[in-house]
């Protein structure tokens, strides 16, 4: 049985203590909630780590790392070493979002690597396998892509990214609305090209039922992606985005009727003030689904540092009840990221979920705050760099900018602000 059934019944197991035990919270709230479908804890039967993660209403927000083996970038080794310092920096999960390479085999050192949960876009490897025995993605059949989703599902992966709210109704909806950009989900823009040569709907959404018996069978997550996700703000909020979110809202219903743990996938590209409207809806038309985010980018001018943009969106994006965030590096639109660029996406999506959890009023980053400012009032170095989000960096930047060892910062020095107040205050 899936976590979500057993919560249903009443049952609860060892992945919802750990949870609760991480979280803390009450381990009935976690089963209870799992239940509802407003927490969902991605963990393949297949599995057999000890660690268990939650995403979901009332826990602290997650940060997700995306990697995986590219047309002109198919180091194994490389990817393998991002994932190294992603986890040393305090990600959430990982997602192989690989489209070329051995595909199967970096899958497969990635889970063997990590506790972490794990998932995939499995229309990736379809077209590729696909591609590669007839030389063309088009030729890809229903059996193909299926054959896929069981062998990732098999090996592992946690949860995994499905373009089912694509249909012949929302490519209308899109064809009507006169998008700047179109349609920019690298997956739909394959399912899209096959449904049109074939004149046929997408089979994630015609045969969901198979999809679903699939993922029951290995209690694997299901996150419903945004294939109409705006690719710039002018053309966020539109009528294909909520379209596609109306599906996906009764996809998640089917879903959980099934037994299935369900997760949905946001934009992308949202102007400031559209996002908390962004989250309401998808909130109200998935009934609580976690959501997961990418950014999201608050202005498309920001080119060769969207991890700061991503930083900005993320932060209103989670205090308006986003769940998960995905990080953005600074050269995304530009280029395949280096370890440098993963240490920077990695930090910002950090900065953007303390920053909504202390919005959300979640205790324990309260609590970090807290013991930050009495860190910085007792002019308690090692305390402060233990307690910063990145403390590696903190150490080495006060190592090289202060070598004389001053009890104050090189900002003030022997005039230090604190240290003056302080006595005349004693």
């Amino acid at each position: 049985m899936t976590q979500l059934i057993k919560a249903k019944s009443g049952e609860i197991t060892p992945e919802m203590e750990k949870v609760a035990k991480q979280e803390g919270i009450a381990v009935d709230i976690i089963r209870k909630e799992v239940a509802t479908g407003r927490v969902v804890i991605p963990k393949n039967k297949e599995r057999k780590t000890e660690f268990s993660q939650g995403f979901g209403k009332g826990l602290k927000t997650k940060v997700n790392t995306s990697v995986g083996l590219y047309e002109d970038y198919t180091d194994t080794k490389t990817e393998l070493a991002k994932i190294d310092l992603a986890i040393e920096l305090g990600t959430d999960a990982i997602m192989d979002l690989s489209k070329d390479g051995d595909i199967d085999k970096i899958r497969r050192q990635i889970l063997e690597k990590t506790e972490l949960p794990v998932g995939t876009l499995p229309i990736y490897q379809a077209a590729k396998e696909c591609e590669e025995k007839t030389g063309s993605i088009l030729d890809m059949t229903v059996d193909d892509i299926f054959s896929i989703v069981e062998r990732q599902a098999a090996d592992g992966v946690d949860f995994m990214g499905i373009h089912a709210g694509l249909t012949f109704e929302t490519l209308q909806r899109l064809k009507f609305e006169g998008r700047v950009e179109g349609l920019v989900s690298h997956g739909g823009q394959i399912l899209a090209g096959w449904m049109l040569h074939h004149d046929r709907e997408n089979p994630f959404y015609e045969e969901y039922d198979r999809l679903l018996e699939i993922a029951k069978e290995y209690d694997m997550t299901l996150s419903l992606a945004d294939t109409f996700r705006p690719g710039a703000i002018v053309d966020s909020f539109d009528r294909a985005q909520i379209q596609e979110l109306i599906i996906l809202g009764e996809l998640v219903d089917k879903g959980r009727e099934a037994g299935v743990q369900m997760m949905v996938k946001g934009p992308g590209h949202v102007p400031l003030d559209q996002i908390e409207s962004t989250i309401q809806l998808q909130k109200e038309l998935c009934h609580g689904a976690p959501y997961f985010v990418f950014g999201p980018l608050v202005t498309d001018l920001a080119t060769g540092e969207d991890d700061i943009n991503a930083a900005i969106g993320g932060a209103f994006a989670a205090a308006a009840g986003a769940d998960f965030l995905c990080y953005v590096t600074p050269v995304e639109h530009l280029d395949f990221p280096t370890q440098e660029d993963i240490r920077d996406g990695v930090m910002s999506a950090k900065i953007a979920a303390q920053v909504g959890d202390v919005s959300k009023g979640k205790k324990e980053a309260w609590i970090k705050e807290e013991k930050m400012a009495k860190a910085r009032k007792e002019l308690d170095w090692e305390a402060e760099i233990n307690l910063a989000l990145n403390p590696e960096n903190a150490k080495q930047t006060r190592e090289e900018r202060n070598p004389a060892g001053s009890d104050g910062c090189a900002m003030c020095g022997e005039y230090c602000a604190i240290q003056v107040v302080d006595e005349y205050l004693s």
